[in-house]
């Protein structure tokens, strides 16, 4: 079940980069893989200079390990391993009065 929850998300990166491409008209998104040590990684997608974004990013992580006792006390949590993925997603319009957008999906 985890790498299906995995695959949705990175669908879900990529649906949203595809779509603020299409929006845009203009700017594209580049993307950086990286790899977390502990286990995990994901893809950052850029984009800047758009007809519509002046900057935006969308981030997708996947990352597991060992669970600290740390993160046992402060959680609250019974078990050994965790796993958690998620988008974040940072937008800068042009226009001074448009919003800019900072949005998670954990």
């Amino acid at each position: 079940m985890r790498i299906e929850i995995e695959q949705a998300f990175r669908e879900i990166q990529l649906h949203i980069c595809q779509s603020l491409e299409e929006i845009d008209g203009h700017a594209k998104f580049m993307e950086d893989a990286w790899e977390r040590e502990e286990g995990g990684g994901g893809f950052t997608r850029t984009m800047g200079d758009g007809r519509i974004f002046e900057k935006g990013g969308v981030a997708f992580s996947a990352v597991h390990g060992p669970v600290s006792e740390a993160m046992k006390m402060q959680l609250n949590l019974d078990g050994e391993n965790f796993f958690a993925t998620g988008v974040s997603i940072v937008l800068h319009p042009k226009h001074p009065r448009h919003p800019i957008i900072h949005m998670n999906v954990r």
